[in-house]
């Protein structure tokens, strides 16, 4: 695709109607309500609790999830991607992806961690993956759709695909769908519902980003490390990850579902320079004046270290992200926010200065 000058035309939502934001109390959610009301735009922000601060957790009858990351992941999902070469997804971070950072539809998340509450200016509604019951509520007047899938789902199609096929029934037209870097169009997870997103709506645009600065600053195992011992211990070895800010991926979504023109394709968003964990370990500590340090273990010794706080399994599944990790599998950078939105990327060291109290507040 063409270098884009979207940043530069004047962004009008896709239709007279509203634009729903799934997972709108998550991490990238909550940021991309914040955009499109700022901006004007009507939002129906969706979420179980139809706006409420809330704190999610474990569901009967329904996988757990481990927020890790930036991602939330399940040891099914990671067996699935890991199997083709490709990282969990988790959104909200999910990485499907929020992951991508935990949304308000995760099962289980990360200590501390309580969902942001959603912008005044935006219409609650409520919204369940699992509940049907729920949907045709939430699309009442959309003709926009932003798609955090169901963080901690082996099979997040399962729910997504027929819920896509209402909403373009229900007159939805543009659909943004946050999915992984490391998870291609028919792929698995959210591969699958990539796919269909291109072949139901002729407006479309799916976000592949990669791990989440807010992983440092956040309630998370490396932040809550950091704060707690000034080590950033795994088993990623020199391996290199363009971390990208979830306020980037927020930008990027806005345009995705209100330029004039539809961008039609698949966006690879990343930071602006790939880092090892040596070197976000230094960044760390000039921002900080704190020493902070990165360990690098071997693989057992990471999932050992983890199967201490969390089941075997999914210890086995974070231990394995980082192999995937030392070995390249994050280790590149796309011009893909500055193409969308007209301005690089944040950097880790301006995040990090940015969010210097982060890294030893309690």
């Amino acid at each position: 695709m063409t270098a884009r000058t979207t940043a530069r035309t004047t962004a009008r939502t896709t239709a007279s109607g509203e634009i729903l934001v799934t997972g709108a109390t998550g991490t990238t959610g909550s940021r991309l309500v914040s955009r499109l009301t700022r901006a004007g735009h009507p939002v129906r922000a969706a979420s179980r609790t139809a706006g409420r601060s809330a704190t999610a957790s474990a569901t009967a009858g329904r996988t757990t999830a481990v927020t890790t990351a930036g991602r939330t992941t399940t040891a099914a999902t990671v067996t699935a991607a890991t199997s083709t070469a490709a990282t969990a997804t988790a959104t909200g971070g999910a990485r499907t992806t929020e992951d991508t950072g935990a949304t308000e539809d995760t099962r289980a998340t990360a200590p501390g961690r309580t969902a942001a509450p959603v912008a005044a200016a935006a219409v609650p509604v409520t919204f369940d993956w699992y509940d049907p019951a729920t949907h045709d509520a939430a699309l009442d007047g959309a003709t926009g759709v932003y798609l955090v899938p169901p963080v901690g789902s082996a099979d997040p199609a399962a729910v997504m695909l027929p819920f896509l096929d209402r909403a373009r029934r229900a007159g939805v037209r543009r659909a943004v769908l946050l999915s992984s870097s490391q998870v291609a169009r028919g792929g698995p997870l959210t591969g699958i519902v990539h796919r269909g997103v291109t072949e139901l709506f002729g407006e479309w645009a799916v976000l592949r980003p990669s791990w989440f600065m807010q992983n440092f600053t956040g309630r998370h195992l490396h932040a809550d490390s950091i704060r707690a011992t000034g080590v950033l211990t795994t088993a990623t070895g020199d391996g290199r990850v363009a971390f990208v800010d979830a306020d980037d991926i927020a930008a990027v979504a806005a345009h995705a579902l209100t330029d004039p023109a539809p961008h039609n394709t698949d966006w690879v968003l990343t930071g602006p320079e790939a880092l090892s964990y040596d070197a976000v370990a230094a960044v760390v500590t000039g921002v900080t004046g704190r020493p902070v340090r990165h360990d690098a273990v071997p693989e057992e010794e990471m999932r050992a270290r983890l199967a201490r706080e969390m089941p075997a399994e999914f210890a086995a599944v974070l231990a394995g992200l980082d192999r995937l990790i030392a070995g390249g599998a994050e280790d590149r950078v796309t011009d893909a926010v500055e193409r969308v939105t007209g301005r690089r990327p944040r950097s880790f060291a301006d995040h990090a200065a940015a969010h210097a109290e982060a890294f030893t507040a309690g």
